[in-house]
């Protein structure tokens, strides 16, 4: 048995201690925010923070967690107030949507240890791959992410999960339908 902390709580997975810790948090937890892309840790769809930093899931098996903290997009914010989720919906990042819980995870753990990274230290963490290349405005949202933390700006962009879309509308000014529509 393998015991470690999963989004603030305790699991004990009953599992072979080299199973990858995506499949134990898929497949036994039904986490599946968390993604598999490519098996090799190359592409970043399975990124979770491990004790404070971006890791690969499918690279560390759940025997390497024993002890340790691991975060999963479902844990960074229960309501999606965290300012990476924020300013990535403010700044209309997702496209295909497949990368973007590994990039989050990445760019959340950029910004706990640098709330003001340069565009070559967001470069150097931001290693995933999107397939959508949306990098240029992925570096806009987590500099603006870090203004969020630094208390620089607010962002009022993504209305809470379980809002009704005419409550959304009226909360969220871009959700506004034009005037004369």
């Amino acid at each position: 048995m393998t015991k470690f902390s999963v989004n603030d709580r305790p699991v004990e997975y009953r599992m072979d201690p080299e199973t990858p810790l995506l499949w134990a948090l898929r497949d036994a937890s039904n986490l599946t925010g968390t993604k598999y892309g490519c098996g090799t840790g190359e592409c970043g769809a399975c990124t979770v923070d491990i004790d404070g930093e971006a890791i690969r899931s499918c690279l560390v098996t759940i025997a390497e967690c024993e002890g340790r903290f691991v975060t999963t997009i479902e844990g960074l914010s229960r309501d999606r107030s965290h300012p990476v989720q924020q300013s990535w919906v403010a700044e209309q990042l997702p496209q295909c949507g497949f990368c973007q819980s590994g990039m989050i995870m990445t760019a959340a753990a950029l910004l706990r240890r640098n709330s003001n990274p340069s565009d070559a230290e967001i470069d150097a963490a931001m290693t995933g791959i999107c397939r959508c290349g949306t990098y240029p405005r992925m570096r806009e949202a987590i500099r603006r992410a870090g203004r969020v933390i630094r208390g620089e700006e607010r962002i009022a962009a993504a209305p809470p999960p379980g809002i009704r879309p005419d409550d959304a509308a009226r909360a969220v000014p871009a959700l506004r339908p034009a005037e004369g529509n």
